[in-house]
């Protein structure tokens, strides 16, 4: 993409009522701008992050054996006065009538559809087990939105309900969820941690929150420092009847996701081995039984003829609330750091003499090898000053940029550097070709 053609409206001053950094950034980067309270539209640079987001976490649904699909915004009240939760929800659900006069809802959360939707289709135990999820915009009315994106009225959630015969099929769902998140968040290129949680609202006996630690991060968390440097399980290397349940016992050396009782002295993790840190949570996942099933009529005939109800989980991803996360997770007093799975583009180039002939040239040449691999890449063709259009790079945060100016050329080189250490290198231009052709392999 040449920045010429690129709606990129990008600011040097920080917005006075941004309180947090990714707030900010993501004002100045160009990436959102705010609707009203909490409302934000997603210009093309932020957009492009989105959407990154949305394939990572939808290749991991699916390679868990979750089935997609796309239920509506609006539901019926009707459903959820079904489950008991219409009147027990709060201000925080918009509610709304049509020209009927039929009480309607903007969706929150979608356990009481999903669980409408399978009670009418599926009624006997060959069916099981499902995994439904969808990517869809939700709405909770924040009495006090803030943050930007972290603490938005609408916001954009992967959610997934899995439903099954008993409860050991239903561990075994929560199971392999657990394990999809783990590798979603690490084909981020983030450390996202879980820890056992309080279940809430939704309802339920176990529960787990994965957490990106920042230093503005919401919670406190106290942890097993051993936990950061786990990798994910792969997939297949064990049982999700069986072994998984000492995994997560590994993974969890947290003590709990309710803020009041965030006690290191409680923390069963010895004090030397301890790592006292903020996080934000960017997933949720529940294990909640019948709480639903049994409400909604939701149930099946089993293997001896008689009727069972379901047993269900539900698995949350903050998809836009990990744009806000990652950042708050990965800047400096610059700009942002993307990590180079989520980035908007994967290099930018800068022109430091545009109307240079050898200069054009090469540029001309590296963006054509960039867009050959498919490989994103926003090239600087403006006439502009050199300081402008480095800051503007380092403020959007590609994970390398490649520099391209009359007096290194006359040398033979164009300059690399890498984002997140600022290391710069002094290369050949076909170095640089190269590098680029072998990016991702």
């Amino acid at each position: 993409m040449r920045r010429s053609d690129f709606f990129l409206p990008t600011s040097k001053d920080t917005p006075a009522d941004a309180e947090i950094a990714s707030h900010q950034l993501m004002l100045r980067a160009g990436l959102v701008r705010q609707s009203s309270a909490g409302i934000y539209s997603w210009l093309p640079m932020g957009l492009r992050v989105l959407r990154k987001i949305e394939a990572i976490v939808r290749a991991e649904q699916d390679a868990s054996g979750a089935l997609e699909l796309l239920m509506p915004t609006i539901q019926s009240a009707d459903l959820w006065r079904k489950s008991g939760r219409y009147d027990d929800y709060g201000k925080e659900m918009l509610r709304i009538g049509d020209r009927h006069d039929r009480e309607m809802l903007y969706g929150p959360t979608n356990e009481e559809l999903i669980t409408d939707i399978v009670a009418g289709d599926i009624h006997s135990y060959r069916d099981l087990p499902k995994n439904l999820y969808h990517i869809q915009w939700k709405f909770r009315d924040e009495v006090r939105p803030r943050f930007g994106v972290m603490r938005g009225r609408e916001f954009l959630m992967k959610d997934a309900y899995s439903f099954d015969l008993d409860e050991a099929a239903s561990r075994r769902s929560y199971n392999k969820m657990f394990v999809a998140y783990l590798r979603t968040f690490a084909a981020m290129g983030l450390k996202a941690v879980p820890m056992r949680a309080d279940t809430g609202p939704i309802g339920g006996d176990l529960s787990h929150e994965f957490l990106i630690l920042a230093e503005t991060g919401e919670s406190a968390v106290y942890c097993d420092k051993a936990l950061l440097d786990l990798a994910p399980p792969v997939a297949g290397s064990f049982s999700y009847d069986d072994d998984l349940q000492s995994v997560i016992d590994n993974w969890t050396g947290f003590y709990t996701a309710t803020d009041d009782m965030h006690d290191a002295a409680a923390c069963p993790v010895p004090t030397n081995a301890l790592v006292e840190a903020r996080g934000i949570e960017v997933g949720h996942i529940f294990n909640f039984g019948t709480k639903y099933s049994k409400p909604m009529g939701a149930k099946v005939q089993g293997p001896d003829g008689s009727d069972i109800f379901l047993q269900m989980g539900s698995y949350g991803i903050g998809v836009s609330r990990l744009v806000g996360a990652i950042i708050e997770s990965s800047h400096d007093d610059a700009g942002i750091i993307w990590p180079k799975e989520v980035a908007p583009f994967q290099f930018g180039l800068i022109n430091l003499k545009v109307g240079d002939e050898k200069c054009d040239a090469l540029c001309a040449a590296i963006y054509a090898t960039a867009q050959s691999k498919n490989i994103d890449i926003l090239y600087d063709d403006r006439d502009e000053r050199a300081g402008a259009k480095f800051a503007d790079m380092n403020l959007i945060g590609v994970p390398w940029q490649i520099t391209v100016g009359p007096r290194g050329l006359e040398q033979g080189f164009v300059e690399l550097t890498e984002r997140k250490t600022g290391n710069k290198q002094e290369v050949w231009p076909d170095m640089v070709k190269d590098f680029i052709l072998t990016y991702g392999d």
